[in-house]
């Protein structure tokens, strides 16, 4: 159910608190780099103390988790839900939409009063209605799809992360400066001018780095590291596993600079906050989507972003509060990205929306020293799980965990799914934390009653709602949207890789308009020879010929047929050869 703001308004006289008592809150999510990334979780050679400072005066959940790749986690994080929940159960090729019908924290927080404001990479839907400006988010300021350099980049601005062009409040537009330096910046722009309002505000600042490519990266930062030695002798080698002997030094050395860029802009953000006076009632998160981009140092555990042992999911987390929290406060009680929404929800003092079901608890008490909250809380099971496909398949790359125990099944993200049975590991993680012992064959009863509550789990969140794994649909001819760009972020694919050139897909689309006619731009790589171009749509098909050299060709008026579901599928035929367009713009015609 989605829920009106001005029924989500109500929800501050419920809970009987003012709009000035209120804290405010910046959420700060960075991409691919890992628990290990911080000299706070002991990284000997990255240089972040603004981080590490914070960490010190913050709360720290020490046993935090997310999914072991991006959107699901960002899904989780928005709604307080599982991502198999929301519609969002992969990272591309349209399953990285979330349904429009989630609540997500923005809309709840928007419509008690605060301001709301996303800077960087919102990974849940390009188009309406599933852009982070139509879930709640007043200001907007995003790059598409997953990160800066796949195919949903602007035309003209593949790979900036330098002087990149991002999406304003849904349009296209030049910045200058570096991607992380921008998003920092129109934040804190963003804070000042709700402060001048008297207006609480909830920043949401999820970085693109350090996700890849990596051909793009501060210059400064990357001086500090380009000359250092980051082979795997120099991380403390811990019992268990080790890493990989190889490694590119210099991909290092500028992921590396891309997350000292980021701990510069923390220390910005701290300084920012006192000068506007508001640093005691801010509340200010740091957290990863998943575990780094890389075999590095992640303080002992297995795996990296993809796996499911700690090292895929495990992330750093604190909560820094002054007025509330005190420095050092701790605790190793489980949490995950589906405890995000509650727990800021009891912070801002603004109850759950009625018949809005969460999968999170509000983990508040744990770090504000709340010792009867902390002494009654009882323990649960977290379950992760995250691979490739258009939906679930029961036991495949997931973890199921409680306080002392997980149970696993490693069979890898990047397939649909997986033959034979399950090969299930068990680990005491109160006696194991490195998960270096499987004890699945000497405790099967364990196993059996961790495996049968999975299985439960499963089945709830596999029958939220009908078609529960349906992909959700792009709207055309709405209002709201009066150019609709189709990446191949978005397509559903159907032959070659995925992204590569001579691949090909459709898109799903929803017509909003009955006898709608739209103009269709479809944009493509020069072509080298004559081709045809078809596009069919709506039950309407149509073909133009690309001569040499061309980019590009428009269908004008194309009648996309009355109101509800479609296809849109165009093909590039040359000689033997086909494949699909690059994007392709559904203009409504003013």
């Amino acid at each position: 159910m989605k829920y009106h703001p001005l029924i989500l308004a109500t929800l501050t006289i419920l809970v009987g608190t003012t709009f000035a008592s209120r804290p405010n809150i910046v959420l700060i999510m960075t991409d691919d780099q890992g628990y290990g990334d911080l000299g706070a979780t002991g990284n000997p050679l990255l240089k972040t103390p603004n981080i590490d400072a914070m960490a010190k005066r913050s709360g720290t959940a020490r046993n935090f988790y997310v999914s072991p790749v991006c959107a699901p986690t960002r899904a989780s994080l928005m709604t307080g839900r599982y991502n198999y929940r929301t519609r969002c159960i992969d990272t591309y090729i349209g399953r990285a939409m979330m349904d429009k019908s989630e609540t997500t924290i923005a809309e709840i927080l928007l419509g008690s009063g605060y301001a709301t404001g996303i800077f960087g990479k919102w990974h849940l839907g390009d188009c309406y209605p599933m852009r982070a400006m139509d879930q709640g988010f007043q200001e907007s300021l995003v790059l598409r799809g997953g990160g800066i350099g796949q195919p949903s980049d602007p035309e003209g601005a593949e790979g900036m992360y330098t002087n990149p062009v991002l999406f304003l409040n849904g349009k296209a537009e030049k910045f200058e400066g570096y991607c992380t330096d921008i998003y920092f910046n129109n934040a804190m722009d963003f804070i000042s001018r709700s402060k001048a309002k008297e207006k609480p505000f909830f920043i949401y600042l999820p970085t693109n780095a350090p996700h890849g490519p990596f051909h793009d990266v501060p210059e400064k930062d990357y001086k500090d590291y380009k000359e250092m030695d980051l082979s795997n002798q120099r991380f403390p080698q811990e019992r268990g596993h080790k890493l990989p002997p190889k490694h590119d030094q210099d991909q290092r050395a500028r992921i590396f600079a891309m997350i000292q860029n980021i701990d510069t802009n923390v220390g910005r953000m701290f300084e920012h906050l006192r000068k506007e006076g508001i640093y005691e009632d801010t509340i200010v998160i740091f957290m990863v989507d998943n575990g780094p981009n890389g075999r590095r140092y992640v303080a002992g555990h297995k795996g990296m972003k993809t796996f499911v042992h700690e090292g895929g999911t495990r992330s750093p987390f604190f909560l820094h509060w002054p007025a509330k929290v005190k420095a050092g406060a701790s605790t190793d009680r489980i949490a995950a990205h589906i405890d995000i929404l509650p727990t800021l929800l009891a912070a801002c003092g603004v109850g759950v929306p009625c018949g809005l079901n969460l999968d999170g608890r509000n983990i508040l008490p744990l770090l504000t020293g709340d010792c009867q909250a902390a002494a009654s809380w009882e323990d649960r099971m977290i379950v992760i799980q995250a691979h490739r496909g258009d939906q679930p398949m029961k036991f495949h790359n997931f973890y199921a965990r409680t306080q002392d125990w997980k149970l696993l099944h490693a069979s890898g993200f990047g397939k649909e799914g997986f033959t034979g049975e399950p090969k299930f590991e068990l680990y005491n993680m109160k006696d194991d934390p490195l998960e270096l012992d499987d004890v699945s064959a000497k405790a099967p009863a364990k196993v059996a009653e961790m495996k049968a509550a999975y299985e439960k789990w499963f089945e709830d969140v596999s029958s939220t709602r009908p078609d529960n794994y349906s992909p959700p649909r792009i709207h055309v001819g709405a209002p709201q949207e009066k150019v609709t760009t189709l990446t191949r972020q978005d397509w559903r694919h159907t032959k070659g890789r995925p992204w590569a050139q001579d691949s090909h897909g459709y898109w799903e689309l929803y017509n909003a308009k009955a006898g709608g006619v739209y103009d269709v731009l479809i944009r493509f790589r020069p072509m080298e020879a004559n081709a045809e171009i078809s596009l069919d749509v709506g039950g309407v098909s149509l073909s133009k010929v690309a001569g040499a050299g061309a980019t590009a060709v428009e269908f004008k008026k194309v009648a996309f047929g009355k109101q509800g579901p479609l296809r849109l599928d165009c093909r590039i035929r040359a000689g033997e050869t086909e494949k699909g367009p690059w994007q392709v713009d559904v203009v409504q015609p003013m």
